[in-house]
Formats: structure tokens, C-alpha cells, sequence
């Protein structure tokens, strides 16, 4: 992956990935690291990690940018062209890990596509 030096900004940050297993918005980690990172290092901490093909980006419902590891992405190519579940009761957002085919469209190329399915998540429906 792309990331040559593991500072200790970047570090920490990964730890929250790590620690959690899910998708993280970008609000939330501003708010969990207070006091060991300032926002402004978070948002360059994070474009940094997605450059590097170690973290890819979505956006929910209310365009709010959330964040989750990536499997397999470089810093030349993201691989991370699947859906994103979000419940609508507790919050929580992660990776669902099933087959999507986004359709060609004449005259165009996708760069990018994203798909956020809601509903409710295994905890809440128990």
C-alpha cells in the first residue's frame, strides 16, 4: 500500500479502524480523537489514507462522509465498488460484501459509484 511513513497521526487513526471493524464518519473521528489530533490533521490524515488505497470514502443519506478500511486497493486504483449499509436505527454504517454489477453506459465512463442500502442491521432486528 501506499503509505511509506507511519506517523503517529496516522497511526492513531488506524487504530480507531481497527478497534471498530466498521465504517467511520468523518464527524465521529473529529470527535473521538479530540484532544490527541485536531480536525484539520484528521481530514488531511484521512485524504491522505485514501490516496493511498489504505481507507475508502462514501457518503450517507445526509452527505455526510464516512470511511472504511479497504481490501486490496493501491494508491493508483480503489477495488472498493460495493454497497454500504446503513441502519436507521442505531447509525451503524459498514461494508456489505455482495456482488454488485454497475452497468456500462454508452458514451460515458464511471470513475466512481455509490451504493448505500438502509434499513435495519442484525442487532436491532433481534
Amino acid at each position: 500500500m501506499g503509505i511509506i511513513r507511519k506517523t503517529p497521526s496516522i497511526e492513531v487513526l488506524l487504530t480507531e479502524f481497527t478497534r471498530n471493524g466498521t465504517a467511520i464518519s468523518a464527524i465521529e473521528l473529529v470527535k473521538r480523537l479530540d484532544g490527541k489530533l485536531n480536525k484539520t490533521t484528521v481530514y488531511r490524515v484521512l485524504d491522505k489514507l485514501e490516496d493511498d488505497g489504505i481507507l475508502h470514502s462514501f457518503l450517507d443519506k445526509k452527505g455526510i462522509k464516512w470511511y472504511a478500511k479497504c481490501n486490496s486497493c493501491t494508491h493508483d486504483k480503489h477495488f472498493d465498488s460495493h454497497p454500504h449499509f446503513q441502519c436507521l436505527n442505531c447509525g451503524k454504517v459498514d461494508c456489505v460484501t455482495v456482488d454488485v454489477s454497475i452497468p456500462k453506459i454508452p458514451n460515458r465512463e464511471i470513475v466512481i459509484s455509490q451504493i448505500l442500502i438502509q434499513g435495519t442491521c442484525e442487532n436491532c432486528i433481534n
